[in-house]
């Protein structure tokens, strides 16, 4: 056994551990608890089992919902009882031991960087479509970062707001407390929203993808348009060699390959956009990145 991943949700805290082929070998899972002390005492109860299924002490990954500060620790995250605290340094002093703590968008890049859907690639720039929009880049197989915490949350870029006026659409207020966000327009909510104001339906974003005749042909084609952008800004800003699709809405049939054709109407003269796939990574793909992020802050690989 090389190293456990604990990827923690709302919900759920689900614990792994890989062999030396990163296959996951055990796992197991537990309810998310409702407050902070519990959560960090299930965390470390995770990790025990994960020592105790290897009989050592191993490299111990954490990818969580929301946004960590580097610097002080700090968890921003909604969902989560650890608001406003600083969970990785409780829960070093829990088990004894220092751990490599990512949000789950930065485990998922990971994961597909190293064995998923950009594998082959140098630079892989990742982009979670769900109930939010989250993302990441890898670059050579280590994950880009900066003294803020902040790299790749691409959701959290203003739209432009020609795209928007195009499809007669209002600036959309975002969770972050900005207004216009990828975020706002792409997520799934982002999806039913557009459909609510286009076409007054409050549809399924799976229904939508469906349904694209008369009003709801403009819907997806808005959604798409604003998609596209996305794509474009991350193409000037990063130049990644793929970007690969994650979340719910990336399970839409045909996605990847309407987004390269609609990114590929605002491309800049001959400069093409890279390729856009979906993931290859399953339900394994956050606990895995998690654990080999912390297996590669060990080893120095």
């Amino acid at each position: 056994m090389i190293a456990a991943g604990l990827d923690i949700g709302g919900t759920k805290i689900e614990c792994q551990v890989f062999d030396a082929a990163w296959t996951p070998i055990a796992r197991q899972r537990c309810a998310t608890p409702d407050t902070y002390p519990e959560l960090v005492s299930a965390i470390a109860d995770q990790i025990a089992w994960a020592d105790a299924q290897s009989g050592t002490p191993l490299p111990v990954g954490i990818g969580a919902a929301g946004v960590f500060h580097p610097q002080t620790d700090l968890i921003i995250a909604a969902n989560l009882a650890a608001n406003n605290m600083p969970m990785p340094r409780d829960i070093h002093a829990a088990i004894g031991r220092p751990i490599s703590y990512l949000n789950d968008a930065d485990a998922f890049t990971m994961s597909e960087a190293v064995f998923g859907a950009g594998c082959a690639h140098r630079t892989v720039a990742a982009v979670i479509l769900g109930t939010g929009l989250g993302g990441g880049v890898c670059i050579d197989k280590r994950l880009a970062g900066g003294p803020s915490g902040l790299a790749g949350e691409f959701g959290h870029i203003a739209a432009p707001a020609h795209v928007i006026a195009n499809y007669d659409l209002p600036i959309l207020p975002c969770g972050c407390g900005r207004d216009g966000c990828f975020e706002s327009y792409l997520s799934g909510p982002g999806l039913q929203k557009i459909a609510q104001i286009i076409a007054g339906l409050d549809l399924t974003p799976t229904n939508i993808a469906q349904r694209r005749t008369g009003d709801m042909h403009r819907v997806w084609t808005a959604w798409c348009a604003i998609a596209a952008e996305l794509i474009q800004t991350l193409t000037l800003t990063i130049d990644p060699d793929v970007i690969v699709l994650g979340g719910g809405l990336s399970q839409i049939d045909g996605l990847a390959n309407e987004l390269m054709h609609a990114a590929q109407t605002i491309q800049i003269g001959t400069f093409p956009h890279p390729p856009v796939v979906c993931a290859e990574g399953g339900d394994a793909s956050g606990a895995r990145g998690a654990a080999y992020a912390a297996w590669q802050a060990q080893t120095n690989e």
